[in-house]
């Protein structure tokens, strides 16, 4: 029997015993009920058809069709929150992150051989528990402005030094990658250093950063410890560590650490902004962007109280509401602004 207020989860995996596994978790949440299961996408497509579902887990290796040629078929005909499921090989990692600049909101690992699915069941709880009240027209809303974007890159710029005191930071979570992707497309080639905190799993980072690289106008990569700030550089915290930054004279200097989590994540955006705000407030630009939970808000307000500029992700282009709201509330947003309007205030804030 269907429970009238539980999220309805569809689990789209080819191992029985993945299913059986993660039916059983979820299930016994009280606010989750896996209403059906399928083997490939196929029966997926039928289950859609026949009932309905607010969330969907895919996997990405199946027979017959690969989770991301569903995932482009579920974008276009039936948009739907939609979090991968993935294994840490090189392989399904490049998917994965296909996936997310096509639509999918999240992703939750596979655990290694030998461990337990029970980690994983409760990740992947956490992650359709935020994805309760996304709006699939967002979703939709979301791939239309990539489409619009796609276009807007320029020659990459390699600037050797620093040249400009001008720094910027970005958070982002759930949606994020999409949506992060979406707002660097408008960046121009030139621009100051910008550093990213994003809540991605360890070893996704790279493959995010190589990613941006061949899209946005900006150089785009991993950001190592010690490495000089300069401009014409994106710089995306690993997963798994913490991002901060020490300024030595004129010099701003990259810091990765692996201390407690914040808000259960590491990297955190809040260790990210409040950093930039010691160290360099006021020359600083904070934005924040979708996501679930509270990361990000008390650093966009000590961004904001040390003279930087700040800006807040608006509702209606969040795929997710919950840090930007969080941020909003504490009066820590100087502007509040869609997400394909967020690159030219800054261009105009900087040029």
């Amino acid at each position: 029997m269907i429970r009238n207020d539980a999220i309805r989860v569809l689990i789209v995996d080819d191992s029985a015993v993945v299913r059986n596994v993660l039916r059983t978790a979820l299930n016994d949440h009280p606010r989750i009920q896996v209403v059906a299961e399928a083997a490939d996408p196929y029966a997926a497509r039928e289950v859609l058809e026949s009932r309905p579902v607010d969330v969907v887990t895919l996997d990405i290796e199946m027979p017959r069709m690969d989770g991301l040629t569903f995932l482009k078929y579920l974008m276009k005909y039936r948009p739907l929150p939609v979090i991968m499921v993935s294994s840490l090989t090189d392989r399904s990692s490049h998917a994965s992150l296909q996936a997310l600049s096509l639509g999918a909101v999240d992703v939750t690992l596979k655990p290694d051989a030998g461990e337990g699915l029970e980690g994983m069941a409760e990740s992947l709880i956490e992650k359709i528990l935020s994805c309760a009240d996304i709006d699939p027209e967002r979703l939709k809303a979301l791939n239309v402005a990539d489409e619009r974007t796609a276009k807007r890159t320029e020659p990459k710029k390699f600037i050797p030094t620093a040249l400009s005191r001008k720094i910027i930071a970005i958070g982002a979570s759930t949606g994020g990658p999409q949506s992060l992707e979406i707002l660097l497309k408008g960046f121009p080639a030139h621009f100051p250093p910008t550093l990213v905190a994003i809540h991605l799993p360890e070893r996704f980072t790279k493959s995010y950063a190589d990613r941006l690289d061949t899209v946005v106008p900006m150089r785009a990569k991993e950001a190592e410890d010690g490495e000089l700030l300069v401009d014409g550089t994106i710089y995306v915290a690993p997963g798994n560590h913490h991002m901060t930054i020490r300024a030595i004279g004129a010099d701003r200097r990259i810091r990765l650490s692996s201390g407690p989590k914040v808000f259960h994540q590491r990297p955190s955006v809040d260790v990210l902004f409040e950093s930039v705000a010691e160290q360099d407030g006021l020359n600083s630009l904070g934005i924040l962007l979708t996501g679930m939970g509270k990361d990000g808000a008390k650093g966009l307000l000590a961004i904001k109280n040390s003279g930087g500029f700040t800006v807040a992700q608006d509702e209606a282009s969040c795929v997710v509401f919950g840090m930007p709201k969080e941020a909003i509330a504490l009066g820590a947003a100087e502007e509040v602004l869609a997400l394909d309007r967020i690159a030219d205030r800054l261009r105009r804030k900087l040029l």
